[in-house]
């Protein structure tokens, strides 16, 4: 609760900063709504909200409840789980917030993750090539483009399996 009395502000409690957890989450929100050509408004729309209400859930600066990431899911045709793909490295390891396991925060040298991290996937010509990709509807042409995409970035910035 809030010297209001109201509800309080959905963000961590380090710094006035939004968690680096919900930040990944709305970046995510991002990604697949623009992965399907979808407005700020269409998705609000679809959910009973506000555009300002997803630019918030986007940016990180509201956290998004479980039932309201279950709708977002199902509007986005995507699993809950996807929100949570590609975390950064180290942020699994990150105390818990809330009641049971206040974080402290981190200091700037100490965040594994960084905050001006230069994610290549929120990109408008990551997305629109994306976009374009999985326009093209013949499997083996498709298949082809990733194939010759692949070949002309360097060797070492594809992960070995």
């Amino acid at each position: 609760m809030n010297a209001n009395g109201g509800a309080s502000n959905d963000r961590s409690d380090r710094d006035g900063r939004p968690s680096p957890i919900d930040v990944h989450v709305g970046s995510r929100i991002r990604l697949r709504r623009t992965l399907l050509g979808m407005s700020q408004e269409k998705l609000g729309d679809a959910l009973g909200l506000t555009f300002q209400q997803v630019q918030k859930y986007e940016r990180g600066v509201n956290r998004v409840g479980a039932s309201r990431l279950f709708d977002i899911s199902r509007v986005l045709d995507v699993p809950i789980s996807f929100f949570f793909d590609d975390m950064p490295e180290g942020m699994n390891e990150m105390p818990m917030s809330g009641p049971r396991g206040r974080s402290n925060g981190l200091s700037e040298a100490q965040e594994p993750f960084g905050v001006g991290l230069d994610d290549h996937m929120t990109k408008r010509e990551t997305l629109e090539l994306v976009r374009a990709y999985y326009r093209i509807t013949e499997p083996t042409v498709r298949k082809r483009m990733f194939d010759l995409i692949k070949s002309l970035a360097p060797a070492d910035s594809f992960p070995t399996e």
